[in-house]
């Protein structure tokens, strides 16, 4: 990830543990998806249980770093000001 924004020269990295907070928002975002995720597979498509988890596993798999960003982005959105 790089250090600043090409654009606002916004620091990525403000302080040691700025961060913390975007863990739960990557947890209720993770929790909600692997909600529905099992949900629509089990009871929509009538996949067995095992199978819908492994996928859930595979998908999840794929899918952290970009989770991981999207709650950092969100978490800095939160945080910083536009202009600051």
């Amino acid at each position: 990830m790089p250090d600043h924004c090409p654009k606002c020269e916004q620091l990525y990295f403000p302080e040691p543990g700025f961060y913390y907070g975007a863990m739960f928002i990557s947890y209720v975002i993770s929790g909600f998806f692997c909600l529905g995720f099992l949900m629509f597979f089990h009871w929509v498509l009538d996949w067995s249980l095992e199978l819908s988890f492994f996928l859930l596993i595979v998908v999840g798999a794929l899918l952290f770093v970009y989770l991981f960003r999207i709650s950092r982005s969100i978490w800095l959105g939160l945080m910083v000001k536009k202009g600051e």
